[in-house]
């Protein structure tokens, strides 16, 4: 299973940006499906999630302002991104995880930077 997620790049502060992550994979193999983000220097951070026994889940972080949505059809996962603050300069990854006999499988994509700038 790949994931590839694309559409990082600059955006001034309060402007908008959506993210998507093309998986090699039919989106129903998967438990939750959602995004996670790093700082240089810092552990990698849970952004939200859309799952499947609790609805679409978000870091209080990015309630109000970020929208995970899930194109069955196209196997993506996006992230939609409003009024974006420096502090949302990070390195953005999509994640997946399923639940098999082998137990929690997670699966990663390989990022993509988005700055904003003040």
């Amino acid at each position: 299973v790949q994931l590839q997620a694309s559409g990082g790049g600059l955006v001034q502060a309060g402007g908008s940006l959506r993210l998507s992550c093309a998986v090699s994979a039919s989106i129903y193999a998967f438990n939750d499906m959602g995004w996670y983000r790093q700082t240089p220097g810092n552990e990698r951070e849970w952004v939200g999630a859309h799952t499947s026994g609790r609805g679409t889940i978000y870091a209080d972080s990015a309630k109000g302002r970020f929208t995970i949505s899930i194109d069955e059809t196209k196997n993506m996962i996006y992230l939609h991104m409003t009024r974006l603050k420096p502090e949302d300069t990070a390195v953005y990854y999509c994640h997946a995880d399923s639940l098999t006999s082998l137990g929690r499988l997670e699966y990663w994509g390989k990022g993509t930077q988005v700055t904003v700038s003040s």
